[in-house]
């Protein structure tokens, strides 16, 4: 019940999006309205499935870990919606005018390398890849934490002025960050202490054979 309730809730920003866009009420400036709607969840859905691991572990509820692949997916979504509008409200599929921003124009470029990764994570988000990636595809899927930093990054040179709202996004992603690295620590710790008397066992220091002194062995049969 708990994965259809967040579904719906994460398709809900789009669907407002459709109905004011059917309706004409997207504000004077229809483009930046929906640049920054779409900014907002792209953000706000890649937290959540940061934030999946966490709450597992914090509260024992292993259940929550069936929405992170979602909400991830819904990250992607909402980035492409995003990227979109920039496309088309914002340059008219100008290409020449797109790829001097992105060359040109810091918070345009850090934002475009979110994208490419959240777009790599979206592709490989499937039973296929984690068979054949193995191991690899844990680790390519923390990529996710450098998508919410090119994320937050994007938002803050963007404002420029009031940046009130990056530092909350930041505050959060270094919590989130803050979190992984210590139980990363703990568990490096925790398996050090276990292989540390195996080890003591190993480098114990093997009794060397008497030397053979003549006339010895004599000695000792009397």
């Amino acid at each position: 019940m708990v994965k259809p309730a967040a579904f719906v809730a994460a398709l809900l920003p789009a669907a407002a999006l459709v109905r004011g866009f059917y309706l004409n009420d997207l504000t004077a400036n229809p483009g930046d309205y929906i640049t920054d709607q779409t900014g907002t969840w792209t953000l706000a859905c890649l937290f959540a499935s940061l934030t999946v691991t966490p709450v597992r572990k914090l509260t024992g509820w292993n259940e929550v870990i069936k929405l992170r692949r979602m909400l991830g997916l819904f990250a992607f979504f909402y980035v492409f919606l995003h990227l979109l509008t920039w496309i088309v409200f914002i340059h008219y599929f100008e290409v020449s005018f797109m790829v001097e921003d992105v060359l040109k124009r810091p918070f345009i470029t850090v934002g475009m390398a979110g994208f490419l990764i959240l777009l790599v994570l979206a592709v490989t988000s499937n039973r296929y890849s984690i068979r054949k990636l193995a191991r690899r595809w844990q680790s390519l899927h923390r990529l996710a934490y450098v998508a919410g930093v090119a994320g937050v990054v994007h938002f803050w040179w963007l404002v420029k002025a009031d940046t009130t709202e990056p530092i909350r996004w930041a505050a959060g992603l270094t919590l989130l960050l803050g979190l992984r690295v210590w139980w990363s620590l703990q568990k490096r710790v925790a398996a050090q202490s276990r292989s540390g008397p195996r080890s003591g066992v190993a480098s114990r220091p093997r009794e060397l054979p008497k030397p053979n002194v003549p006339g010895t062995a004599a000695v000792e049969r009397r």
